[in-house]
């Protein structure tokens, strides 16, 4: 469910029209739901022990606003990054709900989480295990640690977003997984506290999911065999939406299935969903420029383009594109067609959606839906395009919780010599 509805032809986000939201802020715009967001983590927690927790993935949309939203309901967080770090401290997250993921952390990055005492940092190579003892002792710190284990399981997703097999960049090989552990046991800096695992994104069955936790508890047996206590398991997130006639699970759907598996083990369980709970929180504006008909083509040209929103041309993304005003398709300047809806750069990929029936003329607003996630978060300057502001509507209200870019904005750091 998502607060973004029709009501006599016209799309309103809650209790507002978006037409009004575009001629108030401009477009592109993209426009993020309260309601719909406080919903999507609700779901998640329901399904859970008190001593289970969400860390919600900021690498999904990281916009403070969105962020504050969620640390305001007591969600934890799952980074990638320094920023990200600082972005959920600003945000007000509690440091003890913050995990700290990604395999590229520096020694600045494991210093400045261990200042602020993050709960746990989930490790992705023996380099960085190392690491990160050596700096914990520098600081005279002990480090809570997950290793990531890599099951080997295909997450039936796309290959960009698959992370869980063997010849993926993300964990260590789960038959590696003992000895190292065996290893960290032995490093005065640090603790261990958890196993990981994470298998990809968009996943819509519950299969992958159990394969993989089937793999982790014979891991956690092993581990048992040699006397390393495990207190969490960190399953990761991935559960997909529905962008187009996808059927994926529900939060609860996965959680029952996921502790009926695992039975009467008393580790505690963190997920990382990101996509989950914003997704479908957020929808982004875009008004039509011009409309280019041919013989073998009809584009429709809008104001948004890859730079704003780079799912449909970096996966291939289907997302659903809808006229704001639908009392308008009786208007007799309108054209209903086939269209490609397209942006300005210059990129044959740079579309957001093909083959798209759709009853529009020069001027009209169109919605691309489920855009909460990897949207804005992924945009870029590309062509030295403007990034899009960004407004969350709570009831009735509008909050501008990012301003549109200026020319000034893009080119702040940069040097004529």
């Amino acid at each position: 469910m998502n607060h973004f509805e029709y009501r006599d032809g016209e799309l309103y986000a809650e209790e507002i029209p978006v037409a009004q939201l575009a001629e108030e802020y401009g477009t592109p715009l993209y426009v993020y739901s309260r309601a719909t967001l406080t919903r999507h983590y609700q779901v998640w927690t329901k399904c859970l022990s008190p001593q289970d927790m969400i860390c919600y993935a900021v690498k999904a949309n990281s916009n403070l606003g969105v962020l504050s939203v969620l640390a305001k309901l007591g969600s934890g967080f799952d980074i990638v990054s320094g920023g990200e770090l600082e972005r959920v401290l600003t945000a007000g997250a509690d440091p003890t709900r913050i995990v700290f993921s990604g395999l590229g952390k520096t020694q600045q990055d494991m210093r400045r989480a261990l200042e602020v005492g993050v709960r746990c940092f989930n490790i992705e190579s023996v380099p960085e295990l190392n690491q990160l003892n050596r700096v914990a002792e520098e600081m005279g710190q002990i480090a809570s640690i997950s290793i990531r284990v890599n099951p080997d399981v295909d997450a039936k997703t796309h290959p960009y977003i698959s992370t869980g097999l063997k010849e993926n960049k993300f964990g260590i090989d789960i038959s590696e997984a003992p000895a190292i552990y065996a290893q960290a046991a032995q490093m005065a800096g640090l603790k261990i506290i958890g196993i990981d695992c994470h298998i990809g994104s968009q996943l819509t069955e519950l299969s992958p999911f159990l394969d993989a936790l089937d793999r982790v508890l014979h891991l956690l047996d092993q581990l048992a065999e040699s006397d390393i206590k495990i207190s969490h398991l960190d399953l990761g997130g991935g559960l997909g939406v529905t962008y187009e006639n996808e059927i994926p699970p529900s939060p609860a759907e996965l959680c029952t299935a996921l502790k009926e598996r695992m039975g009467s083990r008393p580790q505690h369980l963190i997920f990382e969903p990101g996509r989950s709970i914003a997704a479908n929180a957020g929808l982004l504006l875009t008004r039509v420029q011009y409309l280019k008909p041919s013989a073998a083509k009809n584009f429709a040209i809008v104001d948004a383009a890859m730079n704003d929103l780079i799912r449909p041309a970096l996966y291939s993304s289907w997302m659903n594109i809808s006229e704001v005003d639908r009392n308008s398709a009786n208007n007799g300047e309108r054209h209903l067609a086939i269209w490609d809806v397209v942006g300005s750069v210059c990129e044959s990929a740079d579309f957001l959606g093909k083959d798209r029936e759709l009853s529009i003329a020069s001027g009209d607003l169109l919605a691309v839906h489920s855009a909460g996630a990897y949207g804005q978060v992924m945009s870029s300057n590309y062509n030295t395009r403007a990034r899009a502001a960004e407004v969350l509507v709570d009831g009735n209200q509008s909050i501008l919780v990012r301003e549109r870019e200026t020319f000034e904005d893009m080119i702040r750091g940069e040097q004529v010599v």
